[in-house]
């Protein structure tokens, strides 16, 4: 039985909604304080694939953290790119940490390796 056209404008409209929500969920910064605070650490751990580029950050006092970048063009855009940094190097991560104080994750708006200042977010960076 052929559905009628109302019903397959209204089960595209809705299908079209699920994915642009699910999108802004996952690209926002809904997840974050609004405060940025400064990590210090240790790369342990650097991944460069979509959809955001990760560093795992060990810290001294606080364990390990997952540090996200921005989408993998946006990132390549501040400098930081694949070889840019190795797993031992120090870091010092500017962002946003979760609202869950039992995640140990941040979005990055700057970070600083070894010395070197990547800018992956300039417009949102709140002190320099």
């Amino acid at each position: 039985m052929a559905k009628s056209l109302p019903s397959r404008i209204f089960a595209g409209v809705a299908f079209g909604l699920l994915l642009v929500t699910g999108a802004y969920a996952h690209h926002g910064w809904s997840w974050a304080e609004a405060d940025q605070v400064e990590l210090s650490g240790t790369i342990r751990e650097i991944s460069m694939a979509p959809p955001h580029p990760t560093l795992q950050v060990e810290t001294r006092n606080d364990g390990t953290w997952r540090v996200e970048l921005g989408n993998p063009r946006l990132t390549e855009r501040s400098g930081f790119v694949e070889g840019a940094a190795k797993a031992g190097d120090p870091i010092v991560v500017l962002g946003n940490r979760s609202l869950d104080r039992n995640e140990k994750r941040m979005k990055a708006v700057r970070i600083t390796v070894a010395g070197k200042v990547y800018d992956i977010y300039p417009e949102r960076i709140r002190t320099n």
